[in-house]
């Protein structure tokens, strides 16, 4: 059954297949995925939509205040001095589940950030 959610933060210009490569890192089975989801700003960045594609699961958006309101485990003050929020990754993947719990906490390689969590 499809119950996980891939939070993504990623650097402007990086590429889909890094995507798909941070994504393979902590997902196992693909079809285990019911969205990506990230910073509204970055819905339609192609990287991220052309993955989301790839995968066959829709990019979940959400703002730069909603992001915020998640306690996450591990924020950082260089992504919200850039993003305005302490956590794209981490909150993102507890949004886009509705609530669920982190399963894989951030991981960042080549300009992609991804956290995993599990819909309830």
């Amino acid at each position: 059954m499809a119950d996980l959610v891939v939070g993504v933060g990623l650097r402007d210009g990086v590429g889909a297949d890094a995507v798909l490569d941070a994504v393979a890192e902590i997902v196992d089975d693909p079809t285990d995925l019911v969205a990506l989801a990230t910073l509204d700003r970055k819905v339609t960045e192609s990287s991220v939509a052309t993955a989301a594609a790839e995968l066959g699961v829709p990019v979940l958006g959400f703002s730069a205040e909603e992001l915020s309101a998640v306690h996450v485990p591990n924020p950082s003050v260089r992504v919200a001095a850039e993003t305005g929020t302490p956590s794209v990754a981490e909150a993102a993947a507890v949004l886009g589940s509705d609530g669920g719990d982190l399963v894989v906490h951030k991981r960042a390689r080549n300009g992609v950030t991804v956290a995993l969590a599990r819909t309830v």
